[in-house]
């Protein structure tokens, strides 16, 4: 069977950026109780951005990389999102279209929660896995555009973002063990009922997170004989916000280790935070939101001894949860190279050439945004609307934009 992995990422999380700060304030939130988010800053989209363009944007910062050869192996390409744009047709038929990709290529759209990351990657790779042509690619991008909820504490999370990554036989990122521990149930903690409306149970989705991760370490540590403590090197969670992961994290090492409070607080900044610095920067990106977690620790982990002297390269440990609910526990290798590649993405540079929002701009944008949500059948974008903010940031990118609907067509431009 053949070995499968990450060989490279691409992320496109906008072109503005809020500071969740000045958010907080705004809203008059508990400011003791904001800090627990370990959040810094998130994205917002644009009333010319939604979630293909994202997709797009994304997908392409690795087809730029890529050989005509290597485009041409790419024979799957899944599209996860809670954020569609139709009950019928799939997004993956636009992104298909505007990368370029052949029509052999097989595509579709997965949807479940949070999770829809995770199930596209496990789909790709159980076709690569025993392939019908040798070297074949798939190509999966997660891609969410949050419907924020103003005057809550959720509202500084949720964010906006694309995270491509491409699955192949030479890995030059992370090599996938074929191991996986799964736990799911039915429980309404969140859920998307309408398009404009994002509600559930804060409480409840924070225990339905505790009681998964255990649950799928379990799954996991019967088929491996992990031990939470010493057989990952580094560690990457689905991160609604960073409070939520610390948390998960201290309850694991206190249930599974029975390890005291500075243990515990040591092992979360060597092995987890440094999965939480891009998703501090981004927000909540949903079915992405743990590949933006894993480049973290990917970027932390590469060159980095591993502790257990049976390897000779660093593993880590990967958790990833949806809400309603469906959750997995897996791992993979970072492999030598790693590093290297992941500059090649450029996540870092392109987090910081965002532009800075003010409040009044972020709430012109949340009634703009308005116009070309799900169910929208015709639209003509006003450049007049963000005049001054699509020339700072879009205009000449060479992004791709929304440019109109017709007839629920959705039409895009480069920029």
């Amino acid at each position: 069977m053949t070995q499968i992995g990450i060989e490279k990422v691409g992320v496109y999380a906008g072109s503005a950026v809020l500071d969740v700060n000045v958010l907080a304030q705004a809203r008059g939130l508990e400011m003791a109780r904001f800090q627990n988010l370990l959040m810094q800053r998130k994205s917002v989209a644009l009333p010319v951005e939604d979630p293909v363009s994202f997709a797009v944007n994304a997908g392409k910062s690795i087809i730029d990389r890529l050989s005509t050869g290597e485009c041409d192996s790419i024979r799957h390409l899944i599209i996860a999102t809670e954020s569609g744009i139709d009950f019928g047709k799939a997004m993956s038929s636009y992104v298909q279209h505007y990368l370029g990709l052949g029509r052999h290529c097989r595509t579709f759209e997965v949807k479940h929660a949070c999770f829809g990351g995770t199930a596209a990657l496990q789909t790709a790779s159980a076709m690569l896995r025993s392939p019908a042509r040798p070297g074949e690619r798939a190509l999966v991008i997660t891609t969410d555009v949050a419907r924020p909820i103003p005057h809550t504490y959720a509202e500084p999370s949720q964010g906006a973002a694309a995270v491509a990554i491409l699955l192949g036989p030479n890995p030059g990122l992370l090599l996938l063990e074929n191991k996986t521990g799964s736990y799911s149930y039915e429980v309404m903690d969140s859920c998307r009922p309408t398009a404009d409306i994002e509600t559930g149970d804060p409480d409840l989705s924070l225990l339905s997170y505790l009681d998964c991760i255990r649950g799928a370490f379990e799954d996991y540590k019967a088929l491996t004989g992990a031990d939470i403590a010493d057989y990952f090197d580094g560690l990457a969670f689905h991160t609604p916000f960073g409070g939520m992961v610390k948390g998960a994290h201290r309850a694991m090492m206190r249930d599974q280790k029975h390890m005291p409070p500075p243990a515990i607080a040591a092992d979360f900044d060597q092995r987890l935070r440094p999965s939480l610095n891009y998703c501090a920067e981004v927000g909540n990106i949903y079915s992405g939101s743990v590949f933006l977690a894993m480049c973290g620790a990917i970027e932390a982990l590469a060159g980095r001894t591993p502790t257990s002297s049976e390897r000779t390269l660093p593993r880590l440990g990967i958790f990833s949860y949806g809400s309603g609910c469906c959750s997995e526990f897996y791992s993979g290798i970072v492999q030598p190279g790693a590093a290297t590649e992941l500059a090649g993405a450029r996540i870092g540079e392109h987090l910081s050439q965002r532009h800075p929002l003010g409040m009044a701009e972020y709430e012109r944008l949340l009634e703009l945004n308005r116009k070309s949500m799900f169910g929208v059948e015709n639209m003509d974008f006003d450049p007049s609307d963000i005049s001054d903010l699509y020339r700072q940031t879009l205009k000449g990118s060479g992004r791709l934009v929304l440019r109109r609907i017709e007839s629920f067509q959705r039409q895009y431009i480069w920029a």
